[in-house]
């Protein structure tokens, strides 16, 4: 087998069962891998440490699959796709949700693999040279786990430049597309577009906080702001808001919001297909007032070296919700960004209210639902995180 030799002390991480081993840490490498080849890592001392995945192209220059010496092959994945659906048992018996993650990459010790559940259909998202390698293994595996009749392609994420992947779209098992699926989410239904529809189509790590955000709307005048297909939007109808507007930059977002709430069977919204950050401008000039306010922007920094400019946005959009807000109301607030740390976001979010001239409070700390679990390894899991404040009367 081809060989990684790291070199000295650079060992720290993996026995720390880090998964990720980087370029600079890579001494030399024994025989003539390519792309998704799977490698073993030695220590410059000669010890074993792990069989990974390799990728000449990336500054991740290898991803762990074991930390034993293993063959990794189709049983492989149907191993592990099978202990990641175990782990999940009892959401995927839940009868008032039909769309789970399945696998959660790193964190179910699959780097760079993504599967999704909507109905009766798998989407596949593969981001790493390992995943493009067994890309055939994994569409089988899942397929005789789930029993799907389809599993859909999604590789588009432009991440897959990083590891020297192009883009991948379409049928892996099963010809037919999947068309307009309906999602059911704890009594509500969301149309989903997952043939072009962002990420794998829905943002189901953000299920949790949709049912806490219709727990709170009640009575309330609601902004939604990046309101995409209008999860946070339907939700706060279906909680008995008192108004409810909603802001998207896409105009085929805002038209699936819309037939969302209908198909749902809501009073109407106000939608608005715009830039969030010359809205809230505009709304602060026209002094209007709000009781319950999300932001959830999409990625700001996609790496800590984008960090910077993304508290900037960041800091922006929040100072002006807090501005919106009346004295009580409350901030549902998110950043997706891998490079901004939940500690610097809290900062931010902090920053904002002071430059904002309100007092504040945090009321609870958000995160992934569930199926999006974080390894304890693997902290850069982490990518969801949010905050609820409330405005101090």
């Amino acid at each position: 087998m081809h060989k990684l030799i790291l070199r000295p002390g650079r060992e720290k991480a993996l026995k720390r069962r880090h998964p990720w081993i980087f370029s600079g840490a890579v001494a030399r490498v024994e025989g003539e891998p390519v792309s998704g080849d799977t490698v073993e890592v030695w220590s410059s001392g000669g010890e074993f440490l792990a069989v990974a995945a390799y990728s000449p192209h990336s500054q991740i220059r290898a991803r762990v699959w074991d930390a034993r010496s293993r063959t990794i092959d189709g049983d492989f994945f149907r191993e592990r796709i099978a202990q990641a659906l175990s782990q999940r048992a009892e959401l995927l018996a839940e009868s008032a949700v039909n769309a789970v993650r399945l696998v959660h990459g790193e964190s179910d010790g699959l780097p760079g693999i993504v599967a999704d559940r909507y109905g009766d259909t798998v989407v596949l998202q593969l981001t790493s040279a390992g995943g493009e390698r067994w890309r055939e293994e994994i569409a089988d595996a899942l397929l005789q786990a789930t029993g799907a009749v389809r599993v859909w392609e999604r590789s588009d994420a432009d991440v897959r430049e990083l590891e020297g992947l192009a883009p991948r779209c379409g049928p892996l098992r099963g010809t037919a597309p999947p068309g307009a699926v309906i999602v059911h989410e704890h009594g509500l239904k969301f149309e989903v577009d997952l043939e072009r529809g962002h990420k794998t189509g829905f943002y189901l790590d953000q299920r949790d906080n949709r049912k806490h955000f219709r727990a709170l709307a009640s009575g309330c005048d609601v902004l939604d702001c990046f309101a995409y297909t209008g999860g946070f939007t339907v939700n706060a109808l279906a909680g008995g808001a008192r108004s409810v507007t909603a802001v998207e930059s896409s105009g085929a977002a805002v038209a699936l919001a819309r037939a969302n709430a209908e198909l749902n069977g809501l009073p109407p919204a106000e939608w608005i297909e715009g830039d969030v950050f010359q809205r809230l401008r505009q709304f602060r000039d026209q002094s209007r007032e709000f009781d319950l306010i999300v932001l959830d922007p999409p990625k700001f920094a996609p790496t800590a070296a984008h960090a910077e400019r993304a508290s900037r946005a960041y800091k922006d959009i929040n100072l002006l919700a807090f501005k919106l807000l009346r004295a009580g109301g409350a901030l549902m607030t998110f950043s997706c960004s891998g490079g901004v740390s939940a500690e610097l976001f809290q900062k931010i979010i902090a920053g904002a209210a002071v430059d904002a001239a309100v007092s504040a409070r945090i009321e609870g700390w958000l995160h992934g639902a569930p199926d999006h679990p974080v390894a304890l390894n693997f902290p850069e899991g982490e990518y969801l995180k949010g905050l609820l404040c409330r405005v101090c009367g």
